[in-house]
């Protein structure tokens, strides 16, 4: 059998992880121990987040002609792939949370929404609550002052009640 023949299911393995995917994230992983990579893992798998260890080579393959091509210029190293297809920021924010406490691991890139962003610009994206997080703030928002209206309304028809 060819080598290409070898090679395609992986290569088919990644399109498929990142085709509907709403980001995908690239760390360096260099540096992790054991305990430390077990942990991450098992964060991101909490999270609904796949993340991967591939070769190099075939994370370029797989993201050319897609909206993660631009992945493919930090594409140096050992380079680990994590992908979400529901909350478009888990990945960045698992990643840059827990790279505070395992400083060997460092983000590269990534792309959120079809949005590539370098380093710095996935750092600003970790700091993005979950959609979860911003729907119950605002809901909490839009809640508050109806509330209060509500227990104004109730003391008047209690003063009301007490004066007749």
């Amino acid at each position: 059998m060819a080598k290409v023949e070898l090679k395609q299911p992986i290569v088919d393995e990644i399109k498929g992880l990142l085709e509907g995917a709403q980001s995908a994230v690239l760390a360096d992983y260099r540096g992790l121990t054991v305990e430390q990579d077990t942990k991450l893992r098992k964060n991101l798998r909490e999270a609904g987040v796949t993340y991967k260890v591939y070769k190099n080579t075939y994370i370029n393959f797989a993201v050319k002609g897609t909206e993660f091509e631009e992945l493919a210029k930090h594409l140096e190293g050992p380079t680990a792939i994590a992908v979400s297809k529901e909350d478009a920021t888990a990945p960045a924010r698992i990643l840059f949370n827990f790279s505070k406490e395992a400083e060997a691991l460092e983000l590269k890139a990534g792309v959120v929404e079809g949005t590539y962003y370098d380093q710095d610009g996935i750092k600003v994206i970790a700091t993005i609550p979950s959609r979860e997080e911003l729907l119950s703030k605002l809901l909490g928002s839009i809640q508050s002052p109806i509330t209060n209206f509500a227990r104004v309304i109730k003391q008047i028809a209690e003063k009301n009640e007490a004066n007749a």
